[in-house]
Formats: structure tokens, C-alpha cells, sequence
């Protein structure tokens, strides 16, 4: 498993052993129904010493989802959605390359600020640019779908 120490946005990709790991503490995990309201739940970190941890109750449900996504191979990434980001860090979400992401900046497509001669953009403003291309892609691609139902293309 591949993991940054810094705080900037990385995947997670993991292997095989953590996959199949992972898949297995999601059942366990998933399988206790939480009280509501759940306001955080402990876990027992060690018997012998009485050693817990607190973990809230939006945090246990991430770890469920980390687990299942991880079960299934998929790389997993967590980025802070009030963060301001570099644009490089912005061009890794989109999966573009940094100057492409600039022109979309200076295009007017995203907002961003100027930290001295530095572009700073909203995590949030990045994942709704990808929130709305992605809509778009799924809408094209379902009109293509069904231009070739209509031309009996055997799709």
C-alpha cells in the first residue's frame, strides 16, 4: 500500500493482501447497527491495557466506505473539502496536466486567487467542476447510446 506522510491529496492504492483485508473488516464493521443518534464509538485498541480510541460517529462511516472501496481495488483518496489547493494538486483530481488546469482557471471555468504569483483554487470549486464535466459526459454518452439503438448499431 502506497501512503503519503504529507497532507497533500494521494491515493491509496492497495494490494492484494490489503484488499482482501480490508473486505474483511467492512463485513465486521458493516455488520453492527449503530444506535441512533450515534454520536461517536470506541474501539478497544488493546486488551490488556484498556487502551481505546474514540472515533466519531461521520468518521466510522468513511472508514466503511475506505473499506469497501479498498475490498474492491480501487485506489482511495481523502481530500479536505475547504482546502485551498495548488494548482498541480487541483490538475491530479481532474486527472489533467497543470497547464491544461491553468487554462481552465484563466478560462473562467473554475475560480481561483492569486497568492502573490501563485493560483490557490477551493477543493470544492474543483470537485464541482468535476461533478458537472462528469454529468455532461454521462449525458452525451447516453444520447450516443441511444442514437444507436435507434440505427440498430447491435449496441
Amino acid at each position: 500500500m502506497t501512503v503519503s506522510t504529507d497532507r497533500s491529496v494521494s491515493a491509496i492504492a492497495p494490494t492484494e493482501k490489503d484488499a482482501t483485508e480490508a473486505g474483511a473488516a467492512r463485513r465486521v464493521l458493516a455488520s453492527y447497527s449503530l444506535p441512533q443518534p450515534l454520536h461517536a464509538l470506541k474501539l478497544i485498541l488493546d486488551d490488556a491495557t484498556g487502551s481505546t480510541v474514540t472515533i466519531p460517529a461521520a468518521a466510522y462511516k468513511l472508514l466503511v466506505e475506505i473499506l469497501a472501496q479498498m475490498a474492491e481495488g480501487n485506489a482511495v483518496s481523502i481530500v479536505p473539502i475547504k482546502k485551498e489547493i495548488t494548482t498541480q494538486e487541483a490538475a491530479d483530481i481532474l486527472n489533467v496536466s497543470r497547464p491544461y488546469f491553468v487554462k481552465l482557471l484563466e478560462s473562467g471555468k473554475i475560480p481561483y486567487r492569486k497568492v502573490g504569483t501563485r493560483r490557490r483554487v477551493l477543493t470544492t470549486d474543483v470537485l464541482d467542476y468535476k461533478n458537472q464535466i462528469d454529468t455532461q459526459r454521462m449525458q452525451t454518452l447516453m444520447e450516443l447510446a441511444a442514437q444507436a439503438q435507434e440505427l440498430n448499431m447491435g449496441y
